[in-house]
C-alpha cells in the first residue's frame, strides 16, 4: 500500500486583466462600484474618526482617520 504523499498541484498564474475592459457592462461598471466604495468607506473612517485596514503593496496597513485627512489634501 502507498504512503500518503500529499498531491502536489502547480498553479498557473493568468496574466491579471483590466476589468473595465470587459465586453459584460455590470464587470466593467464594477470597477467603479469598487472605488465608489472605497471612497465611501474613507469619507466614514473620517466622520467617526476610525481607522481603515487596507494593502498597501501587498502589505496589510491601518490607516488613521488623521492619515486619511492628509492624504485627501494632497490629493485635492
Amino acid at each position: 500500500m502507498e504512503k500518503n504523499n500529499p498531491i502536489k498541484k502547480s498553479f498557473v498564474f493568468t496574466p491579471i486583466k483590466d476589468i473595465r475592459n470587459s465586453s459584460d457592462p455590470d464587470i466593467a461598471g464594477s470597477y467603479y462600484a469598487m472605488q465608489r466604495a472605497g471612497q465611501a468607506a474613507i469619507d466614514l473612517a473620517i466622520q467617526t474618526n476610525t481607522a481603515i485596514v487596507t494593502t498597501v503593496d501587498g502589505k496589510i496597513v491601518r490607516i488613521s482617520a488623521a492619515e486619511l485627512i492628509k492624504q485627501r489634501q494632497l490629493t485635492a
